[in-house]
């Protein structure tokens, strides 16, 4: 009861008097900030969830982001969540925000990419991420995926937080300080149209720079979970070119002993009923489920590892 009184407020105080909900057990799934794809996706996911599983009433919660779901998934303290390749991989294995790996953390199944998005301000005369030492730079919400990956794509080039005035901005904010020229440079990690970097480019002026240095080549080859990739053109105003960067896959997490039908009802209204998240959000268009059959940044869950033997065959 305590738990459902935090998610959902006065209105569950029916749901979970007895005969209120049917008995159902309440899940929640750990999303990001509302001003990213992570809520809007993570709420049609939750609520195909609940008409598919009479046995439990599912919840997506606003957080911020990778590193506080992943928190929250071992802690026990929300069911399933969204994270970032990056920190899953940092989590399990251990690194410098998690210096004792965390084991019991499973990847359930992979979602979109993110591509890195380095915008600079109108009159910025920065053409890679080695110019923004000195710089004023939105580096992305405390807890966030896109921090960690600011922190390691800026220290591949020599460059730590001591280097930069770092402003740990969501991107809706960073968006915002570009355009009043409060920042010269900001980090989005999203998929692409982001609307917070469609609104920094045709509002305020700023432009997007490459992140294609020889460092950033080496990180890549280093790291697992990191990949080479592009901004197509067209993909913003005055982007007439592709515009390199690097990509890193989003993933549902959830902890080894999560129930293994609610993995299968997961991945299984990925597979079947995607329209119906792809008409929340288009980017759920780019879920593509066939992503497990390459080595994950964490093991998968056993229901997940089976459901790929069964239906990736």
């Amino acid at each position: 009861m305590k738990r459902c009184l935090m998610w959902v407020g006065v209105g569950v105080l029916v749901a979970c008097q007895p005969g209120g909900d049917g008995g159902r057990r309440f899940l929640s799934l750990g999303t990001g900030g509302t001003g990213g794809v992570y809520y809007p996706l993570g709420g049609a996911l939750a609520s195909r969830l609940s008409l598919a599983d009479s046995a439990h009433q599912y919840t997506a919660e606003v957080t911020g982001g990778s590193v506080e779901n992943v928190n929250r998934v071992v802690s026990g303290d929300i069911d399933l969540g969204f994270s970032m390749a990056n920190t899953m991989h940092q989590a399990f294995h251990g690194g410098p925000d998690y210096p004792q790996p965390v084991v019991r953390i499973r990847a359930v199944a992979p979602l979109y990419p993110n591509v890195v998005h380095a915008v600079v301000s109108r009159n910025s005369s920065a053409r890679g991420l080695a110019d923004l030492r000195g710089k004023r730079v939105a580096v992305g919400s405390p807890g966030s995926g896109t921090e960690m990956a600011s922190r390691e794509l800026l220290e591949a080039h020599g460059i730590t937080y001591d280097d930069i005035d770092a402003r740990y901005l969501s991107f809706r904010e960073s968006s915002d300080a570009l355009r009043d020229g409060a920042i010269d440079a900001a980090i989005i990690a999203a998929g692409y149209p982001a609307s917070a970097v469609l609104e920094a480019v045709s509002s305020a002026g700023a432009r997007l720079i490459p992140i294609a240095s020889p460092e950033i080549v080496a990180l890549a080859a280093e790291r697992s979970y990191l990949g080479l990739g592009e901004i197509p053109p067209g993909a913003y105003p005055g982007v007439d070119a592709a515009v390199p960067t690097v990509v890193l896959m989003n993933w549902i997490v959830a902890r080894e002993d999560l129930d293994s039908a609610v993995v299968y009802l997961v991945l299984d209204i990925l597979q079947d009923d995607k329209a119906s998240l792809v008409r929340v959000h288009k980017i759920a268009e780019q879920i593509d489920l066939s992503v497990l059959r390459d080595e994950p940044p964490i093991p998968l869950h056993s229901a997940a590892a089976k459901w790929k033997e069964r239906e990736l065959r």
